[in-house]
């Protein structure tokens, strides 16, 4: 099984190779794995002692940082090696300051496992969520060294719990300890004899509390906003965009403003996204400093960095990805802010939908028709505002505390 693994590897380093002379996100991901080990033998030498941090991509990054920051914090000695498997973690965090070196991982063969480890040689080692990659697994079982998985989640349908997934399987008895998100998750592990396993939670309810701690002023923001009712939409898609276009257009209330931060900011989308509003409408790109932002009811964020802090003007959040297929977007930002949230229908991947839509903080709508209703019952009602705002906030307090549980292990392992 082990062969035949590898083999499909290499076959599929293959395909990706070939596929990024046409796909400029494959390119950046190929041209940057080549410099991985060059950049390894420049920063860490064999007598440091060495962290390694591994996400698949961004969201993983966001959801393990309260955990790196607080390893780093109690062993301000150890050197940091963090790495990305896809181009849309590294390319945004590839100056991270919690690192001392950021680096794509290399593909999942024999040889660049035995090349990596060499080079990094971990004291300590940590997997996000869902990155099992049986070869580097493999081989820090084989060298004793210590590894956990933090925030796992699992389903009944993937390959570990499935006869034709030994090999897979086998990968996830490297971890020393593994922490889930959820009960479900634990029962799967232990129904394999895997049962050095904790429910922590989800360390994205500590990474978002953070957020409270930081200054979240933005300038330009709070003066469009002008004390006027705010729509956030996070993280939009064209499916998205389908949902609320027609009532920003037809939506004639002077006291209302909206903010829309498109997952895609290319400048093609923009001006297509612009095209299609009918109302007074600035892009981020078109800041200058004798702009009065107040006489305008959109504003459009084509940058990256802010949005997180921009929920915190939301008075109201629609958060993109669940019209479509591509996936919901990170629902736990804007409530931690108390912010009542819409969501498309494609939600029953993501626990925190259903458990707040269940709760009354989350509304899922299907349409313009549904979503244009919704939103009017909340702009026009401040108990039903609040209310929902409340619970939303009263979900993410509830479920704090991963960090805590994953950092008491560990302080009597490093």
């Amino acid at each position: 099984m082990r062969a035949l693994y590898s083999i499909g590897i290499y076959i599929a380093g293959f395909i990706i190779k070939s596929l990024a002379l046409f796909n400029s996100k494959l390119k950046k991901g190929v041209e940057g794995r080549k410099t991985t080990f060059a950049k390894l033998e420049g920063t860490i030498q064999p007598t440091d002692k060495t962290f390694w941090f591994h996400c698949a991509s961004l969201g993983e990054y966001e959801q393990g940082l309260p955990v790196f920051e607080a390893l780093k914090t109690k062993h301000p000695d150890y050197k940091v090696v963090l790495s990305f498997f896809s181009p849309s973690g590294y390319e945004v965090r590839k100056n991270a300051t919690i690192a001392d070196v950021v680096v794509y991982l290399p593909l999942d063969s024999k040889s660049n496992a035995k090349k990596f480890l060499d080079l990094v040689n971990p004291d300590y080692t940590l997997f996000v969520k869902y990155e099992i990659w049986p070869n580097f697994l493999h081989e820090i079982k084989k060298r004793d060294l210590k590894a956990i998985l933090i925030s796992a989640v699992f389903r009944k349908d993937q390959a570990f719990f499935k006869w034709y997934g030994a090999y897979t399987k086998s990968a996830l008895f490297a971890f020393n300890h593994i922490f889930t998100q959820d009960e479900n998750s634990k029962t799967l592990l232990e129904r394999i004899n895997y049962n050095n396993v904790t429910v922590s939670g989800d360390t994205r309810f500590d990474r978002v509390s953070n957020q409270l701690k930081v200054d979240n002023t933005v300038s330009f923001i709070e003066e469009f906003k002008d004390d006027k009712l705010c729509v956030v939409f996070g993280s939009s898609w064209p499916e998205d965009d389908k949902l609320y276009m027609d009532d920003i257009n037809t939506n004639k209330n002077a006291d209302v403003k909206f903010v829309i931060a498109p997952h895609n900011i290319k400048p093609n989308y923009i001006a297509s996204l612009k095209t299609q509003l009918k109302v007074k409408t600035i892009c981020y790109s078109e800041l200058t400093e004798h702009q009065n932002l107040a006489d305008y009811k959109v504003f459009i964020l084509d940058t990256i960095g802010y949005l997180s802090k921009v929920y915190s003007y939301a008075d109201i959040a629609y958060v993109g990805g669940g019209a479509g297929s591509t996936g919901l977007h990170n629902i736990l930002e804007p409530a931690v802010f108390s912010v009542p949230i819409l969501i498309g229908k494609n939600y029953n991947k993501f626990p925190e939908a259903k458990s707040l839509i269940t709760l009354g903080g989350v509304t899922s709508v299907g349409s313009s028709l549904a979503f244009e209703s919704t939103l009017a019952a909340l702009i026009t009602d401040d108990k039903l505002r609040n209310k929902q705002g409340s619970i939303t906030k009263s979900y993410i307090d509830s479920n704090r505390g991963a960090v805590i549980e994953i950092m008491n292990y560990l302080d009597n392992k490093i």
